[in-house]
């Protein structure tokens, strides 16, 4: 997909088609998730910190991510690729390999490019997003053909040019050649995929070690084997939070780690999985980055078991000076759970403790009273009900989203995907006729697709496109 969260937040906003967009963290520690490409024309690219994207491009929108859109869209998109073959193997929630080849719906270059076309036309028609496709022999050059066609374009990489293609390109576009190895090899030389070829596989072994050095010759070559894996088990379930402003208060620490491990298991549960091991994340006010891990008696989804391990992890970290970063995770996963007889026994004290203590409110997610942490200003509150982008209804003007909020009013542009742009108005943060909304779809009366593949017209010319994800092989 092309763009994935900032197309489709224009495709839900016509008042941003067409204009810089940016998506991902708004705080001052927060980090571009995805930019438009009128953004990225600006200079800002995903994982710019956000402050240094609201230099380059100060006028542009600036989004909070709507992760129930997104995961909507991508499931829409995924069920068209199933349909495509068997042999689908996600990478993210806008990127995907399919093996054609298993679902009978390409043997030649000619089958293949069609179905290509066919898919894109689909996606257009199901979504209103554009997705780039790549076809070629190899995960590899699927790949990279999907990165060269972008933005909302199609590349088919013919048997046995494959070395011709990939000579000229920058050893940067090969997998596991990031800016480190990079910056090595540009050293010894060798700049584009043609100089590793033909540096032959016993000078790359000396320069980055066997195993890398092997990988390296062979997709220089433009060989890779892998094959399309449906199905791509998650080892681990996790949730962290960056916090604006260093948290020094210990109580509020834990009450944070508390949330979080709720939050984990609310992702755990979700996903009908259990795990094993409790995993804490601590990055301090130096960046030192420290993690601390518990392994349990048996796979559990209780978020009382949870919470309570990620609190015994927390003692042993020092967080004087300051904290960033906090994060809560669980690995060792299974699709069982094994009940914690002490955890059911914890749950029991704390249920009658609080029966006892009506004046006396424990903090979020923990056990017993504490004494309150030092409350968040107003304007933090205010952000967090009504982020910016996010949906909202209001009983008077209908659906709307949240262009900011700041000094108790939050101001709304009441328009849907549909619509005309729609016009703006401010209100109070605590008005009772305005409330938080879940995403429209992106188009209203989509396409029937399904008998798809068997009715998909073969082309697309033409069509009219609002923009898509980030990649698609």
């Amino acid at each position: 997909m092309d763009a994935f969260y900032a197309s489709a937040e224009q495709a839900a906003k016509p008042s941003l088609r067409g204009k810089a967009v940016v998506v991902g963290g708004l705080g001052p520690r927060g980090v571009v998730a995805t930019a438009s490409y009128e953004a990225r024309r600006l200079g800002v690219h995903s994982a710019m910190p956000t402050a240094q994207a609201r230099r380059l491009a100060p006028n542009a929108a600036y989004l909070v991510p709507r992760f129930s859109l997104y995961r909507t869209v991508s499931d829409q998109v995924m069920e068209l690729l199933g349909r495509l073959s068997p042999l689908v193997e996600p990478l993210s929630l806008d990127e995907a390999f399919v093996d054609l080849e298993a679902g009978g719906t390409a043997d030649d270059s000619a089958s293949a490019r069609a179905t290509g076309e066919g898919l894109r036309t689909a996606i257009h028609a199901v979504t209103g997003l554009s997705g780039s496709v790549g076809l070629a022999g190899s995960k590899m050059l699927a790949k990279i053909a999907s990165e060269e066609a972008k933005p909302d374009g199609l590349l088919l990489i013919e048997p046995g040019t494959e070395r011709e293609l990939l000579a000229p390109m920058s050893v940067r576009i090969l997998p596991g050649v990031g800016p480190a190895t990079g910056d090595h090899l540009r050293r010894a030389g060798m700049t584009t995929v043609h100089d590793l070829a033909e540096a032959g596989e016993a000078e790359l072994v000396r320069l980055v070690g066997k195993a890398h050095g092997h990988g390296l010759y062979r997709m220089a070559l433009g060989l890779d084997d892998r094959p399309v894996v449906a199905e791509r088990d998650a080892k681990s379930v996790s949730v962290e939070d960056t916090f604006d402003v260093d948290l020094h208060d210990r109580v509020r620490v834990r009450a944070e780690v508390e949330r979080l491990a709720v939050r984990c298991v609310e992702r755990l549960r979700a996903a009908d999985r259990s795990g094993r091991t409790v995993v804490l994340k601590v990055r301090r006010y130096d960046f030192s980055t420290l993690t601390r891990s518990e392994t349990l008696r048996g796979p559990t989804d209780d978020p009382t078991v949870v919470r309570e391990a990620a609190g015994r992890l927390l003692e042993s970290v020092d967080t004087t000076g300051g904290v960033r970063l906090l994060g809560v995770g669980v690995t060792g996963l299974a699709d069982y759970t094994q009940e914690d007889l002490f955890a059911q026994a914890a749950d029991a004290r704390q249920l009658a403790q609080r029966a006892q203590e009506h004046s006396s409110p424990p903090v979020e997610g923990g056990e017993e009273s504490a004494p309150e942490p030092e409350p968040d200003s107003a304007e933090l509150l205010a952000a967090r009900r009504w982020p910016a982008g996010h949906d909202v209804h209001h009983e008077e003007h209908g659906h709307g989203w949240v262009q900011g909020s700041g000094v108790g009013r939050v101001t709304v542009r009441f328009e849907e995907p549909w619509s005309a742009p729609g016009r703006v108005l401010t209100f109070r943060v605590d008005d009772p006729l305005l409330r938080p909304a879940d995403p429209l779809p992106l188009v209203r009366d989509a396409a029937d697709y399904s008998s798809w593949p068997a009715s998909l017209p073969k082309s697309r010319s033409g069509a009219d496109s609002s923009g898509g994800g980030e990649s698609s092989p």
